[in-house]
């Protein structure tokens, strides 16, 4: 399958970067991958991609069927975090920026969509915070529809005083190639969450939220006239609602059924009736809607080790499920498609692949691969990943993957053991290319991911287990791993550590603190410590009536989040238990999880006179998006776990 754009894709290439041979190194491993975000333009003749290596950034047009690259764009200075088709001509880059508001304390993460256009390379901000609208505005990527002959988007834009507390959400229509022009189509209310309009920028639909009441409500416009369709109290946020059906008739939305997982249902706008799909769909978790750039949805993607799809036109589900048998037992991401369904681009990952983009055609039933996100590990380098289960103490059967030595795959036996639970908690890992899993297998740890209850993906039974259970059962989910893999005879359980990432970090120092004879070393990046702190923080950052801290508050305590009730599963409280060496690595400007949270961590084991280390990844947030940043943790990660179980 590794057809003639392959060849050509890598020989372009050549002018943007550098390629070397032989055994991947740990930098190979650590670094953002190459290729990434890659998009199809709507006709299917170009793909759009970011190209990254370490201090470049490029933005790079790709022409399919000219063979040749038309546009690249250097994006350095900025942190691509998607790109997708405005139309033929034009390229939508969302880019975070760190920054100062003028007015506004303090530094912030902004969301800011950029117009790059394909024949002349010109960019320009469609939205810009403080130019006729709110300066605060976070977020000023959202586009709601485009208009159907292409030369406008319509936007979310909070509108009113620029210094307002509580600035109403409205619609504006941005002039594509000039987005200095644009006007207000229409001004909601201060509650305002979302709206759902047609082709025209008419807002068919309002969605109404407000945390102070907790109240959703659905209005409807017929004519000049308003009615509120469906309403319903929820402190923890509302129905999910996604986007319309082909006749803009109605509303779709994600609710848990009664085999405890997730369904798409449909809300009419005509008579507020509320319905299933005629379409079969699998009794999996939806983790994704596909949806078109007017909001229309035509397709689901489910949860679980490797995803599944569901599209409601026959045809495209005979080609989605095509493409998943021809790399079965692989997880095969559809990426996007052509606007006629009949082009797409997948990412395939898993045992046998690093991660690969291909872009396939309906027409001929042809997938031809296109480049490989890190051209520097090839498939003989990747560590096998297989699935397992057992059961917890109290019987609940938990999924878990295994990363696997390629060395070690005839004899696993006594192996040093990483144990890599994931962040969320409300998420769950997948078989895929697991940077952190793959760089430690390949030193010949077997790295081990339970997915706790709490995690996603097998059900709501399975999350709701999770609730109140921090620090508890979700903890002693992995420390019963390790027992029935120990009694397997398939790990050394006097060489174990703990690694883990953001809520991963939170459980790697509750291991530390809580189950000190089980790890001999315990690695927290971006982790939680101290929790009334985290809930002081979320409460002076959201405000006192989010559903935020609602959501917070049950899953942490089951609903009692007091300093008396969060204290007892904070490890910053109990660094006197500490035995083991302590890694804590942190974003400088993580604004999901603060550093003052390893900072607290830090001095609190100093004080007890634990063996702790603290490394900052200057300029950098939660996902440490750094190439370099990422690099030096990866290699600080494998240095300090080598040297307490390494042989």
């Amino acid at each position: 399958m590794r057809g003639k754009y392959g060849v050509l894709f890598f020989a372009v290439l050549f002018c943007l970067a550098d390629f070397c041979c032989g055994s991947p190194s740990i930098d190979d491993y650590g670094k953002l991958p190459t290729i990434s975000k890659v998009a199809i333009s709507p006709d299917g003749d170009l793909v759009a991609f970011r190209k990254t290596e370490l201090a470049q950034d490029y933005l790079v047009v790709f022409d399919l069927k000219q063979e040749k690259i038309v546009r690249a764009v250097d994006v350095s200075s900025s942190n691509p975090t998607d790109i997708y088709f405005l139309n033929e001509s034009n390229i939508a880059l969302v880019v975070s920026e760190y920054k100062t508001l003028d007015g506004f304390e303090g530094k912030h993460n902004v969301r800011i969509l950029f117009r790059v256009n394909i024949k002349s390379g010109d960019v320009a901000e469609l939205l810009t915070p403080g130019y006729k609208v709110f300066r605060g505005q976070l977020d000023a990527s959202r586009v709601l529809g485009v208009s159907e002959d292409g030369k406008y988007v319509y936007m979310a834009a909070y509108l009113g005083d620029q210094y307002k507390q509580d600035p109403p959400l409205a619609v504006v229509e941005v002039d594509i190639d000039r987005p200095r022009r644009l006007r207000k189509v229409y001004k909601g209310k201060s509650w305002t969450r979302d709206f759902f309009i047609n082709s025209g920028g008419e807002v068919l639909v309002e969605e109404r939220y407000s945390e102070e009441k907790d109240l959703q409500q659905i209005v409807r416009r017929n004519k000049k006239k308003w009615s509120i369709i469906y309403e319903d109290r929820d402190q923890f946020g509302g129905r999910d609602f996604v986007g319309m059906t082909p006749d803009l008739s109605k509303l779709v939305f994600l609710s848990a059924n009664q085999r405890g997982h997730s369904d798409l249902h449909f809300l009419s706008l005509n008579d507020a009736s509320i319905s299933e799909p005629s379409s079969q769909l699998s009794s999996g978790d939806i983790d994704h809607v596909y949806i078109d750039d007017q909001r229309v949805v035509f397709g689901v993607r489910y949860s679980g080790f490797s995803p599944s799809y569901t599209f409601f036109d026959s045809s495209v589900d005979e080609f989605a499920q095509f493409l998943v048998q021809k790399f079965e037992g692989q997880s095969v991401w559809i990426k996007g498609f052509s606007e006629d369904k009949k082009t797409a681009i997948i990412y395939v990952e898993g045992s046998q692949y690093v991660g690969e983009y291909y872009v396939a055609s309906d027409f001929e039933r042809e997938i031809r691969f296109l480049a490989s996100s890190r051209p520097n590990i090839t498939p003989e380098d990747i560590n096998p990943v297989a699935t397992f289960e057992y059961s917890a103490a109290d019987g609940l059967v938990i999924p878990t993957l295994l990363t696997i030595p390629k060395s070690k795959v005839n004899a696993m036996t006594d192996l040093p053991a990483v144990l890599l639970p994931h962040g969320g908690p409300a998420a769950h890992d997948r078989v895929g290319f697991d940077f952190l899993a793959q760089v430690l297998a390949s030193r010949g740890y077997l790295v081990v991911q339970p997915q706790f209850r709490g995690s996603t993906g097998f059900g709501l039974d399975f999350y709701k287990a999770g609730l109140g259970e921090w620090g508890k059962k979700m903890q002693t989910d992995l420390s019963d791993a390790l027992a029935v893999l120990s009694k397997k005879g398939m790990i050394d359980p006097g060489r174990v550590c703990i690694v883990g990432w953001s809520y991963g970090g939170y459980a790697a120092l509750a291991g530390g603190a809580f189950s000190p004879e089980l790890y001999q070393c315990v690695v927290s990046i971006n982790g939680v410590s101290d929790l009334p702190k985290m809930m002081w923080s979320e409460r002076n950052d959201m405000g006192s009536d989010s559903w935020v801290l609602s959501y917070w508050s049950l899953a942490m305590a089951n609903g009692d989040a007091s300093n008396e009730k969060l204290k007892p599963i904070s490890p910053a409280y109990f660094a006197d238990q500490f035995k083991a060496p302590v890694l804590l690595i942190h974003g400088e400007r993580d604004k999901v999880v603060p550093i003052r949270q390893s900072r607290v961590m830090y001095s609190q084991l100093k004080e007890a006179g634990k063996n702790v280390q603290l490394i900052v990844a200057s300029d950098d947030n939660h996902g440490l998006i750094d190439g370099e940043n990422r690099v030096k943790a990866v290699k600080a990660v494998v240095e300090f776990v080598d040297s307490h179980i390494g042989k």
